[in-house]
């Protein structure tokens, strides 16, 4: 992958589920609210000094959220951090760079 550049979107792992579980906490308390259901659908990564990724979360009925979780690099033993997300969103709706 180019350095900067944006991959395809591709269906969540178990990876990728373990990050979205990981910040799932700072989401709720962002949007005040619990999630009974948080599943990772599909994400998408950034490379840039650590790593972005970009991760659709289906929270229940039919509704569902875009992540943007970053991951440091290794030496610098950061914790996963939520850098933005947007609500609102569909199965449909693309994931997309914010």
């Amino acid at each position: 992958m180019l350095c900067g550049g944006v991959s395809k979107a591709q269906p969540a792992t178990s990876e990728t589920q373990k990050i979205a579980d990981e910040v799932k906490h700072q989401l709720e308390e962002k949007e005040g609210k619990t999630f009974d259901v948080f599943t990772a659908v599909e994400f998408k990564t950034q490379l840039v000094a650590g790593t972005n990724y970009f991760i659709k979360v289906h929270v229940g009925n039919d509704e569902f959220m875009h992540l943007r979780v970053f991951r440091s690099l290794p030496h610098e033993d950061k914790p996963l951090s939520l850098h933005g997300y947007q609500s609102s969103k569909t199965k449909h709706d693309e994931l997309a760079y914010f």
